[in-house]
């Protein structure tokens, strides 16, 4: 029981949404409530979970379940950031999440800066684009977190040295920093 607990205390989960919907019936209106949870480990995985119930503490523990049943791994560079600049799309919502150099900070709005927090990235900046719907943008971002690669990942589908992708990385650097 004591290990269940402390693997379950790795996870810092966020609430992102709650939203009030109304059924009615005859003698007025049932309100239920739907949340939004992002639930990561703060070292490169992070889900997302959304839960509809009667009361709003057990719409967030659904939530909070299902985001602990569907979650990534993302691989970051020197834990702090990511490993290049990526788009994400889901329906109207589009995201740009970016590389930043270290003490740049998180700069993103509202549910993106909750993936990012629990994810455990530092640095990085993200814009939303089109969608405001915080499903939207969380899905979105997610998208674009899925399409992040590290070196190693890269090398492998080519056939490469890891060192030979790093090196070619550090010279399109110098280039943009004496240009």
């Amino acid at each position: 029981m004591r290990e269940r607990e402390e693997r379950e205390s790795e996870f810092v989960d966020k609430l992102v949404h709650i939203n009030r919907v109304a059924k009615v019936v005859k003698g007025g209106r049932r309100f239920g409530f739907a949340a939004l949870v992002v639930v990561g480990d703060q070292k490169g995985r992070v889900g997302f979970g959304h839960g509809k119930a009667r009361e709003v503490p057990e719409a967030i523990r659904k939530a909070t379940d299902a985001a602990k049943r569907n979650m990534i791994r993302v691989p970051l560079r020197e834990s702090r950031t990511l490993h290049h600049d990526v788009q994400g799309r889901h329906g109207a919502g589009r995201v740009v999440v970016r590389a930043a150099p270290p003490g740049t900070g998180i700069i993103a709005g509202g549910p993106m800066r909750a993936v990012f927090e629990t994810l455990g990235v530092q640095d990085v900046v993200a814009k939303s684009l089109g969608s405001a719907n915080p499903y939207n943008m969380v899905r979105a971002t997610f998208d674009a977190l899925t399409q992040e690669s590290s070196p190693r990942r890269v090398a492998a589908r080519r056939g490469l040295k890891v060192s030979a992708i790093q090196a070619r990385r550090r010279d399109i650097v110098d280039d943009v920093s004496e240009g």
